[in-house]
């Protein structure tokens, strides 16, 4: 399970984007990649064309690239700063049945995200 989320924010902690923040766009649980707003920005060629309307399309563009998952690292609400994620349980009571659920805890603060 993946302890990174989509809308998280994060610091990239390694590559040419070191020390870098951003939000998480997409998570690809798949190859344990993440993309993330302004971060590993790549440029790709389309071909150019033509819509029905007569507007252009295509040109140079560029996109934000998958980032492994092991070179970013939650920021932590407080210190703003890189922290490691841990759980924790908290039992929630609802229409009179008590569930319990995890809750995601920064380890540097102690802090919930």
């Amino acid at each position: 399970m993946a302890k990174i989320k989509k809308g998280d924010l994060v610091v990239v902690i390694a590559g040419s984007d070191r020390t870098k923040q951003g939000r998480v766009l997409e998570v690809l649980v798949d190859s344990d990649r993440v993309i993330v707003e302004g971060i590993n920005r790549k440029t790709k060629h389309r071909k150019v064309g033509q819509t029905q309307r007569g507007s252009r399309t295509g040109g140079i563009e560029t996109i934000e690239a998958p980032i492994h998952i092991s070179n970013v690292m939650l920021v932590d609400p407080e210190t703003k700063k890189g922290t490691r994620v841990g759980y924790r349980t908290e039992t929630v009571e609802r229409d009179g049945r008590s569930r319990e659920t995890r809750v995601r805890v920064a380890k540097r603060s102690g802090k919930d995200i």
